[in-house]
């Protein structure tokens, strides 16, 4: 690579509450040389951001399209209720929907939560974001829900908050449009679900060359001494004796001329 030449880059978005450090930090182990451009986006725009192209995979709020994305749960998030300090449900370990009952249950315009009806009392307007929302907690105007890692991002001394039980969940997934799966985006998905270093599932691999034949090792002629001997036959090659003992000289026992 010369002077002038830009590395190749990954480009991952992710909503908030979604904390992608761990991943960040093995992808610059692994790949040096491949620099991780991470951008914050709103829950509601990140699957728009990968359909057009600015980015190559996002850690996304569920549901995720699937006639256009691929996409690979990865966790699911408890719902909790945020409350100031001082609140009757901090008494409790644990709140239900019919604990709220008398409250003013606050629903912001990017609320993550799948809601077929939401619990309490409704507020005159809808905060326009989460963040609003809390604002207005601290405030006394109304409670929250949202999912516990929400609840830790938009943490404040003076609130607080509690497991709700029978509240709809939210889970986290990491897409990429389907018909955009790079070598880098696998890359990645190594890296989420755990493989090593080493791993190549999921690429796909080229055929290992074929090994030539091993040569037949040659025969010498100690191999066909040793083989003959096996066999009872002398190495020299000659006729094998008698096993009654020595040939006798077919010359000796004839009477000499002239005795």
């Amino acid at each position: 690579m010369t002077g002038s030449e830009v590395p190749p880059s990954f480009r991952l978005v992710y909503v908030p509450g979604v904390m992608p450090d761990k991943w960040v930090r093995i992808w610059n182990e692994r790949l040096p040389d491949v620099p991780l451009t991470l951008t914050q986006v709103p829950a509601g725009a990140a699957q728009g951001l990968l359909l057009g192209g600015d980015a190559d995979a996002g850690l996304v709020r569920s549901p995720v399209d699937r006639t256009v994305f691929s996409a690979i749960p990865l966790y699911t998030e408890r719902t909790v209720v945020v409350v100031p300090k001082d609140h009757l449900v901090t008494a409790a370990d644990e709140v239900t929907l019919e604990d709220l009952a008398d409250d003013i249950v606050l629903h912001p315009l990017d609320d993550v939560l799948d809601w077929e009806a939401l619990p309490g009392r409704p507020a005159l307007e809808r905060p326009a974001t989460t963040a609003d929302a809390v604002e207005l907690v601290a405030a006394g105007i109304g409670v929250l829900v949202v999912p516990l890692s929400l609840a830790r991002l938009h943490h404040r001394k003076d609130l607080t908050h509690r497991p709700l039980a029978g509240a709809p969940e939210s889970s986290v997934a990491l897409a990429w449009p389907e018909d955009a799966t790079t070598d880098r985006v696998e890359d990645f998905i190594g890296i989420v679900r755990g493989r090593t270093v080493n791993s190549t599932r999921g690429r796909r691999q080229q055929p290992a060359p074929e090994k030539p034949a091993p040569e037949k090792p040659r025969r010498t002629d100690r191999d066909g001494a040793r083989r003959q001997q096996a066999a009872g036959r002398p190495a020299g090659g000659g006729r094998r004796r008698s096993a009654g003992g020595p040939a006798k000289n077919p010359r000796r026992g004839r009477p000499r001329r002239g005795s």
